[in-house]
């Protein structure tokens, strides 16, 4: 393999890191270069990698040995300290990306969407290229775009009021959330906030579930009333629940009265049970159907794209009504069973009714031991008229097992 002479940021992120073994240690995350005087090309000073545990760690350049179109191969070295960056360092993504500039031979401006390295003649990486898109004219979908010289742009050395976030938001949209999640809680918060905003309601409420509370908190209360109303709307209940407990009760009740009715009163329900209890973990929306529900009828609600894999894994056979709170729970349809069953045939016919249920009180340590006992990613929570209010799955139980800063990367860098 060899290191192609010129390569851009935007298509690095996210690329896997391996050591000379071919064991991946990580992901690229951004690029971390120091500025000199307007029109010197950036050093790149090294990588920002996510390595296991989300922790984010610099990776220099000079323990860079080969870059290509699908993966970065290093000498094998990594320093595990987290990452910090420091006063004179610049991330390419989270702050340069969207930086307004003028192209000095021509007089073009535009925001910038990409930025190219290549080795100097020092053999240092530096920042070379600058690609560019003019603001949308007329009808024109899409304003033109322009790759020029590192020394033909002014406007990349002084922070500017005017950044937008529409090429950072695009990169983001192409993430899993839990990656763009890490991408966003790195930004400096002013920045956070403005891509946060570009988000549509559907994608932030996704990125939103996987960022830490504070950061929750601090994006929602920047987000005007009606707007953080459909945000919440879009997030599952539980999470929903979870971050409206942590505002201010004033604001809270005014989100819960602006969001839709059905989905103001599944939140509601859960904000009653005490955390880290079944009930507080819980989330109201599992797979529920009636007894005369075919196989068929199961395996296509399961393929719905929005459930969680343990959300998938089971099916809740209740009678009339089939919404949280039920009817009775006849049992439930282990998926792994449905798949050996004709389509034709009542799930009924394949129930498990002997499974052990959950009560809203049950405590968080009980969750896990039921869970483990019967060797279950998702399990049944009802009432004392064992009416199905709900179900918890593991990555419920996870959330909140794991220590409350679990998504954080904090400091350090020696």
């Amino acid at each position: 393999m060899s290191t192609p002479s010129r390569v851009y940021a935007a298509r690095l992120v996210g690329l896997p890191i391996f050591d000379p073994q071919g064991d991946q240690v990580g992901k690229v995350r951004d690029l971390v270069v120091t500025m000199r005087t307007e029109g010197t090309q950036p050093r790149v000073l090294g990588m920002v990698a996510e390595v296991f545990g989300r922790r984010r760690v610099f990776l220099p350049m000079t323990r860079v040995t080969t870059i290509d179109s699908g993966q970065v191969y290093t000498t094998g070295l990594l320093n595990m300290r987290r990452f910090e960056q420091r006063s004179t360092e610049t991330l390419v993504m989270g702050e340069m990306l969207d930086r307004t500039v003028t192209v000095k031979s021509s007089g073009v401006s535009g925001s910038v969407f990409d930025v190219a390295m290549e080795k100097g003649r020092t053999r240092d990486w530096v920042l070379s290229r600058v690609a560019i898109q003019e603001a949308s004219k007329g009808l024109r979908r899409r304003g033109q775009t322009h790759v020029v010289e590192w020394n033909d742009v002014t406007g990349l050395s002084r922070s500017d009021d005017r950044q937008g976030a529409t090429h950072l938001v695009a990169t983001i949209n192409e993430m899993r959330p839990a990656d763009a999640a890490s991408v966003l809680h790195d930004l400096p918060v002013e920045r956070r906030n403005a891509v946060a905003m570009a988000l549509d309601d559907e994608r932030l409420a996704d990125v939103l579930e996987e960022l830490p509370e504070e950061d929750q908190v601090g994006i929602l209360e920047r987000l005007d009333s009606e707007r953080a109303a459909d945000v919440l709307e879009e997030m599952s209940a539980d999470d929903a629940a979870d971050l409206i407990a942590d505002l201010p009760p004033e604001t809270a009740e005014v989100l819960l009265r602006l969001m839709e009715p059905e989905e103001a009163e599944d939140v509601r329900r859960l904000m009653k049970y005490v955390e880290n209890t079944a009930g507080g973990m819980m989330t109201p929306e599992p797979v529920i159907l009636g007894p005369d529900a075919t196989v068929a009828d199961a395996l296509a609600h399961v393929r719905n794209p929005e459930l969680t894999p343990a959300l998938a894994s089971l099916v809740y056979v209740c009678r009339q009504p089939l919404e949280c709170p039920t009817g009775k729970l006849l049992g439930v349809a282990h998926i792994q069973r449905l798949l050996r069953e004709p389509p034709s045939t009542l799930v009924a016919g394949a129930l498990d009714d002997e499974l052990e249920v959950l009560r809203p009180e049950a405590t968080i340590d009980q969750v896990a031991a039921h869970l483990a006992t019967y060797n279950l990613v998702a399990a049944p929570v009802v009432d004392e008229e064992r009416r199905l209010i709900g179900a918890v799955t593991v990555d419920d139980l996870l959330d909140h097992m794991l220590p409350a800063n679990w998504r954080e990367r904090q400091a350090g860098r020696g």
